[in-house]
């Protein structure tokens, strides 16, 4: 039903239908809104590139066509266009304790992951892994994507998309292991 959904709400947009738009919106924003934070680890800047991704969306939306899932399309757009703001920021190396968690929006968003010391936990520890690694996890885990779809998306083999994971998660696991530890 997801996929025929999508179809059918793009075709809808396409012929003008500000509420199918406003559907597709309020089906993915929160989604996206986490990916991004979790990309970025800034709340603000994840809030302009979600934006800035149904901006560009609807621009393009003549010539678009839906070839997979637009949670997919979607996700890979958000991931482009962090990876972006990051490239831009590595001249500017942010301490660690600079990082706003994920969560901690004004919007009330996300005040139940804020409530949660785990996933802040978690959060913490992602932030921490390099940027290659850090995207390829979202990806996979927050986004659903699969390692085929992050490979292409990213212009890297299979392979090393999968190596990438299983170094985030290594690392991941070697981070929280010692902050259990404190």
């Amino acid at each position: 039903m997801g996929l025929m959904e999508d179809k059918l709400l793009v075709q809808r947009c396409k012929r003008g239908s500000k509420e199918a738009l406003r559907r597709i919106y309020e089906k993915y924003k929160n989604d996206l809104m986490v990916l991004a934070v979790a990309l970025l680890n800034d709340t603000s800047a994840a809030e302009d590139v979600v934006h800035d991704v149904f901006v560009s969306f609807v621009q393009a939306l003549e010539g678009f066509r839906l070839t997979g899932t637009l949670k997919g399309y979607l996700a890979t757009c958000v991931a482009n266009r962090a990876r972006n703001v990051n490239r831009l920021r590595r001249s500017h190396t942010v301490a660690l304790d600079e990082v706003e968690p994920i969560g901690a929006d004004s919007n009330g968003a996300y005040e139940s992951i804020a409530c949660n010391e785990q996933l802040q936990q978690l959060s913490r520890a992602v932030a921490q892994l390099p940027c290659q690694q850090r995207e390829v996890v979202v990806l996979h885990l927050r986004a659903g994507m699969k390692f085929r779809a992050i490979a292409k998306s990213q212009g890297i083999s299979v392979n090393t998309a999968k190596s990438r994971y299983r170094y985030g998660m290594d690392k991941l696991r070697s981070i929280l292991n010692s902050e259990a530890k404190k």
